[in-house]
């Protein structure tokens, strides 16, 4: 059974930069596979005898070429561009399988992520150790006890998150979690909701407040004189 445990990181400046140089590696990687893939499936439609694109060689062709034509890749995980050719080979299959659509470019602002193989992080209590980083603190530590099977990082609002997937034994039950009783809850206008236990909540008074606050307000600007705004009538 996969379970998946997204927590939330803590990076600094250093370590932001290169999340962010992860994810643009790794979306780079992506679209040129894809571009690469429509390339050669159009040439074997002229040519029969040309070989079809696949995800394996495409992966094999970047290694070969990145050291000369991209060699700011090296500067981030290997991970980042090889799991992202392996992630447009799966979404091929699933393409034609009638699974999914066609694959279509990664953009940034909307795939800031990376994937990092379960070889080559570490976790240990609210920390990460991701490869030519280091340690980079989370939020909170991992729920689910197993094999590690990936940790995928992205950005999302702003914010650095890992979500790493868990490979858990069959049968495994998680641990109850507390408060498992089922109560009612009755919205009103008095009171913003009386549960079925007899407790009530009450609701925001916006109106009560305001109202103090326009008081005060009128207040203070009777005693001022008209043009100024800091001093006040004589007397």
């Amino acid at each position: 059974m996969l379970l998946a445990h997204r927590i939330r990181l803590d990076p600094n400046n250093v370590q932001a930069t290169y999340l962010a140089r992860g994810a643009g590696t790794a979306r780079f990687a992506y679209n040129w596979a894809l571009a690469e893939w429509q390339r050669q499936y159009q040439a074997s439609l002229v040519d029969p005898t040309a070989s079809k694109p696949n995800e394996a060689a495409l992966r094999r062709r970047l290694n070969a070429i990145k050291r000369t034509e991209f060699p700011w890749m090296l500067k981030v995980t290997k991970s980042a561009p090889q799991m992202a050719i392996m992630q447009l080979g799966r979404a091929f299959e699933n393409f034609f399988a009638h699974r999914a659509r066609f694959p279509t470019f990664r953009r940034k602002g909307r795939d800031d992520r990376f994937t990092l193989s379960n070889d080559l992080f570490r976790v240990e209590y609210k920390r990460i150790r991701i490869p030519k980083l280091g340690w980079v603190r989370m939020r909170e530590s991992l729920r689910f006890a197993g094999r590690i099977v990936s940790a995928c990082i992205s950005c999302l609002a702003g914010h650095w998150f890992a979500s790493i997937t868990v490979d858990m034994p069959d049968g495994l039950s998680l641990p109850p979690a507390e408060n498992q009783g089922t109560v009612g809850i009755d919205l009103g206008v008095n009171q913003l909701a009386t549960l079925s236990t007899g407790v009530t909540v009450a609701g925001p008074k916006a109106l009560r407040t305001l109202l103090v606050r326009l008081r005060r307000l009128s207040r203070e600007l009777s005693r001022k004189i008209k043009g100024s705004h800091t001093v006040a009538k004589p007397g």
